[in-house]
């Protein structure tokens, strides 16, 4: 009994921090973002308001340490039109998060000897999961991409959803794509936006979760995290130094479908 509680809790020390590393090192130079698959790895063992967060927290540490790393042709007039209004967005689509965390159940079922609730909460970023998805399965909407007039737009888009559910690397890209960004301009832009939005909407997750409702943040979080952000530290210095001209093709399906499972189990209250 005892050494099963043992593993249940070192349980989150593997599969958070492992998932941590495997995707920063993957993210620098692909089309997803670091929560694609972070987020339903803390949500796992965490609250969704818990794991939203603290994804947010090693999401915005990641993006520092990268920025340092590769922000140096930063397009800062293409930063400011894009990644205010998704800033401002943000704080929109945090609040609703909080919002959503205090609904009740909206419906109860059971398969065979099991009972099952599906909240709001998790209906909806299920769903946003499912549809970001499909951003890393389809190759027609990983080609979507939106004239740079469209910037404050995306950044709206992006910020939203990002404040939500955390999920805002493909709308990200899809609208910073047609911005004549080289290469190393478009990360570093991509990066200094994500980075901006990850600020505003850790304000409002600071209100909601972290003073409001102290109490229900989990034991440990706090070190969870840490490792977690090393652990995407370390990720991201990994991708710097061998990912340059890898083809993620393979990667993105993989992610993909993970991402589908985990959106379903949320929608269907099975995680």
């Amino acid at each position: 009994m005892i050494l099963d509680e043992m593993e249940d809790a070192a349980m989150p020390y593997l599969v958070v921090p492992l998932t941590a590393f495997a995707v920063s090192m993957l993210t620098l130079f692909s089309g997803f973002g670091l929560g694609t698959l972070l987020l339903p790895a803390f949500a796992l063992f965490f609250p969704l308001p818990v794991a939203v967060a603290a994804t947010a927290v090693v999401h915005l540490a990641n993006n520092l340490f990268k920025a340092a790393l590769v922000g140096r042709k930063t397009d800062w007039g293409v930063v400011l039109r894009f990644a205010l209004p998704g800033a401002a967005a943000s704080i929109l689509g945090a609040a609703l998060l909080g919002v959503f965390s205090n609904q009740p159940p909206i419906w109860l079922y059971r398969l065979g000897n099991r009972s099952f609730e599906i909240s709001l909460l998790d209906l909806v970023i299920g769903l946003i999961i499912i549809g970001f998805a499909l951003f890393d399965m389809l190759p027609a909407l990983q080609k979507l991409a939106f004239p740079r007039k469209y910037l404050p737009l995306g950044g709206l888009l992006s910020g939203f959803f990002g404040g939500l559910s955390g999920n805002q690397g493909a709308l990200r890209a899809a609208f910073l794509i047609k911005c004549g960004l080289d290469k190393d301009a478009f990360i570093g832009t991509s990066i200094l936006s994500a980075v901006i939005v990850d600020l505003a909407r850790l304000g409002v997750y600071g209100v909601n979760f972290y003073s409001a409702k102290f109490s229900a943040i989990p034991q440990g979080m706090g070190w969870l995290v840490l490792v977690a952000t090393l652990a995407a530290f370390s990720g991201a210095v990994a991708g710097a130094l061998l990912l340059k001209k890898v083809t993620l093709r393979a990667v993105q399906v993989t992610v993909g479908v993970l991402m589908m499972i985990t959106g379903a189990g949320l929608a269907a209250g099975w995680i």
